[in-house]
């Protein structure tokens, strides 16, 4: 922080417009209408019902959606969208204290079977009649054992699709243009993406920079080096403990990979070259995204949510959606993600929670079609329905729909090892991830407190190949069948869908 007074942008200035971007998380989306059903259970009248999760464009449907909800049964809605990193903390917190929301999103990298295992969640079969025929309604794969569902009972909520990425280009128009770039009409190579950044820092001279990420919060920097590298050539998965960065031929760690450590290489030179917003590595995901229409950054590697965001808030901001910068030569990888829903939306029901019925009545909603296009034509893109009649249904900006279209040419479904041996749930429960994670490894390496890529990310596989091992010995010490074998599927494509038929 002390080279901001050099480069133009005062500490004072810095502080304001960090306040701003805060604030500005807090301004409504354009409303769309949406339909609040005719109850499926008797709701307690004045009841209080709590929500968390991690808001961003979700947050603009669920106000308006839970007002017209909690007026028209008679009850009390408070809902709270809070970033990642205070929800690692809220959530434990609460379920320690039984104090927790009655509906919660689950801390990024917690497992789902630990939470069951752990009676953090219960199950909402009981809550939602007939619900193997609701359940029919959503696509194959969305209800998965070991994932969502346990022991022949549903825990999970999924209502919003898998298939998606978090780490395209969003990027200033104008900005791109000046240093001569079209990434809508050309990705850009990951060299391309290095030289943009300095030349619109350079143009930007202290008033505006190159690239911003929320550097604050962990998982930016996972999450970016992860889909630089797969894009690059490095096959791997990206959801599940078991899945995240291994390469299902060989079911080995892809950490020290030619293609993740250029990708940490292409952070530390943006870095070194200048071109990275001061001040990133105290900002969280949302605060860097709310800078953006602001105009002090030309690019950030974020996903999908912030188009419905930034057309409904900052219609005035002239912005492009792109892919993920691709390899300099030869064709860009496949996006692997796992079988199922998104984890980081997928709903809990705490398990101490008196209001399973309003749980219920609102989980119903979302798993109809009716449900899922009301979210489709709020949310959007951001956060896509898991119902494909949803998407056809829904009314959608260019933007979204050609985001939408990328995700459908990069991502495939890859294999899911507890779809192939329904035991390595318990390699999923007992696994713990290394303190010095892959994310806080990546920080570390670009904020410079680490050096030696190459060193780096050998020694941060044989961390996570460590752990994996003992989740293993501790699943068959419970008396479970695995191996590491079972995260092997010799017969794996990472270029076309992984289906059902292939295990």
């Amino acid at each position: 922080m002390a080279n901001l007074d050099r480069r133009g942008l005062t500490r004072r200035r810095f502080t304001q417009m960090m306040a701003a971007g805060t604030a500005a998380l807090a301004m409504p989306g354009l409303a769309r209408a949406q339909t609040v059903q005719p109850p499926i259970n008797t709701i307690p009248k004045g009841a209080t019902f709590r929500w968390i999760d991690s808001g961003d464009q979700k947050a603009v449907f669920y106000k308006k959606f839970f007002a017209d909800y909690a007026a028209d049964r008679g009850i009390e809605v408070i809902y709270d969208a809070l970033p990642w990193n205070e929800i690692s903390q809220v959530v434990p917190l609460g379920v320690r204290n039984n104090t927790a929301h009655d509906v919660f999103a689950l801390p990024l990298n917690s497992n789902p079977a630990d939470a069951v295992e752990q009676g953090w969640v219960q199950p909402f079969d009981a809550f939602i009649p007939d619900i193997e025929k609701w359940k029919a309604g959503f696509p194959d794969g969305a209800f998965l054992p070991g994932i969502n569902t346990f022991d022949g009972k549903t825990y999970g909520l999924p209502f919003t699709s898998n298939k998606r990425y978090t780490t395209q280009v969003l990027y200033n128009r104008a900005y791109l243009a000046d240093a001569g770039y079209d990434p809508e009409a050309k990705p850009l190579t990951q060299s391309e993406f290095r030289e943009a950044a300095a030349k619109i820092t350079k143009a930007g001279a202290g008033r505006y920079f190159g690239f911003i990420i929320g550097g604050g919060q962990l998982a930016r920097w996972s999450f970016a080096v992860r889909d630089l590298g797969r894009l690059a050539g490095a096959s791997a998965g990206a959801d599940s403990v078991v899945e995240a960065d291994i390469d299902f031929r060989t079911g080995d760690y892809v950490f020290d990979s030619d293609q993740y450590i250029a990708a940490v290489e292409l952070l530390i030179a943006i870095r070194n070259d200048g071109s990275m917003f001061p001040g990133i590595m105290s900002m969280n995901a949302p605060q860097a995204r709310a800078f953006m229409p602001q105009g002090v950054a030309g690019m950030i590697l974020q996903g999908p949510w912030n188009i419905p965001a930034w057309e409904s808030q900052h219609p005035e901001f002239d912005f492009g959606v792109s892919s993920c910068p691709v390899p300099d030569q030869g064709p860009a990888g496949k996006l692997t993600i796992g079988q199922g829903a998104a984890p980081a939306n997928t709903m809990w029901l705490w398990s101490g929670s008196p209001n399973g019925a309003i749980a219920g009545d609102i989980f119903h909603y979302l798993g109809t079609l009716q449900g899922q296009t009301d979210w489709a034509n709020v949310v959007g893109a951001g956060d896509p329905p898991i119902m494909p009649k949803a998407i056809e249904g829904a009314s959608m900006s260019p933007r979204a729909k050609g985001v939408l279209n990328l995700f459908n040419e990069q991502i495939r479904v890859g294999p899911n090892p507890i779809v192939g041996n329904g035991a390595v749930a318990q390699v999923v429960a007992a696994f713990q991830a290394p303190d010095v994670n892959f994310a806080r490894t990546v920080q570390g390496l670009v904020a410079g407190e680490l050096t030696g890529v190459a060193k780096e990310m050998k020694a941060l596989k044989d961390r996570y190949n460590a752990a994996l091992d003992a989740a293993f010995a501790a699943a068959k010490a419970n008396g479970a069948t695995v191996d590491r074998s079972d995260l092997v599927f010799a017969n794996w494509n990472p270029d076309v869908d992984f289906g059902a038929s292939d295990y």
